[in-house]
């Protein structure tokens, strides 16, 4: 476990922060599940709504026309434990998961993808573009009392035109990301606390593709139980996988060895990299309703899309 300084703390208060997106004047805008909003951490601390997605906002990212597109899973139900907030199941209130456009100018919200061959999206998780401007994204699934859904893996057009099936079913698949150079696909699945790899031979199109139930490589899937949430690939191709019940950052080098840096919240969700040099490391402590930063020792790699 590698000693991490005492992270400082951006903004209090937040409601389950998720998908964070370092933004060029310094701000971070994030995600508040619980709170429905796609929201503003401005570098002084000030908080601000940016858009009222409804639902569940769950991540977020810069697409190639400078709006913010995010997964919505739809929603939980909300319990308060020991000072934490957690999710739970379904909502009684639930209709579908969706991924939606975000103006980030006029707040304005539409609706991108609520289905995909017929069938529903349930609780899209996490996206990441590529350089061509197509999107892959994660479908969680929903939990109810008796019974979960099985997600998958997906890609998808920025301008709503098309939506395709890569992998399913997967257990609950949460982070994804890319490799620097944009040839591996990286998903991270939460209950199993694994994280698989696909190589890539362009976009969308995954090497020695024989359909849906293409599992990949196996990549990591470490001892101890902990859970997998969403996570960011640095410059030199490491994975940083936001870690749950062991809160913190495991860090999965491209050979599989793993390191952690512990946080103080064991519900840490999500990471992003920004500052000057891309070697600040923005991380959401959900369980806590916080946004912190702590200084990493390589640059995050760079994102296909910016602001």
């Amino acid at each position: 476990m590698t000693d991490a300084p005492s992270p400082t703390v951006l903004a209090t208060g937040l409601e389950f922060p998720e998908g964070p997106i370092w933004m060029s004047d310094g701000s971070v805008w994030l995600v508040e599940i619980k709170r429905g909003t796609l929201t503003r951490v401005d570098a002084d601390g000030s908080v601000d709504v940016v858009a009222e997605c409804g639902g569940g906002p769950n991540g977020a990212a810069v697409g190639p026309d400078g709006a913010v597109y995010v997964c919505n899973n739809g929603g939980f139900e909300w319990h308060e434990v020991n000072g934490l907030t957690l999710p739970g199941d379904q909502p009684a209130d639930y209709t579908g998961g969706s991924i939606q456009r975000i103006d980030p100018d006029t707040g304005e919200v539409s609706t991108l993808y609520e289905a995909v061959d017929g069938h529903g999206l349930r609780g899209p998780n996490d996206l990441v573009f590529d350089t061509s401007g197509g999107f892959w994204f994660t479908d969680h699934g929903k939990n109810r009392p008796r019974d979960r859904d099985r997600g998958g893996l997906y890609y998808a057009a920025a301008d709503g035109s098309s939506i395709t099936e890569m992998v399913h079913p997967m257990l609950a698949p949460n982070g994804v990301g890319l490799s620097p150079d944009g040839d591996v696909v990286y998903v991270a699945e939460t209950h199993e606390g694994r994280l698989y790899r696909w190589d890539l031979e362009g976009p969308g199109s995954i090497a020695g593709y024989f359909g849906p139930s293409h599992r990949g490589e196996l990549l990591a899937d470490p001892a101890g139980g902990p859970l997998f949430d969403s996570l960011a690939v640095d410059a030199d191709g490491n994975v940083c996988v936001a870690t749950i019940r062991n809160g913190g950052i495991t860090v999965v080098s491209p050979d599989g060895a793993l390191d952690h840096v512990a946080m103080p919240d064991p519900l840490t969700t999500n990471i992003c990299f920004g500052g000057a040099d891309g070697t600040t490391a923005f991380i959401t402590l959900s369980g806590t309703g916080q946004l912190v930063s702590i200084p990493w020792p390589r640059a995050g790699a760079e994102l296909a899309f910016s602001r």
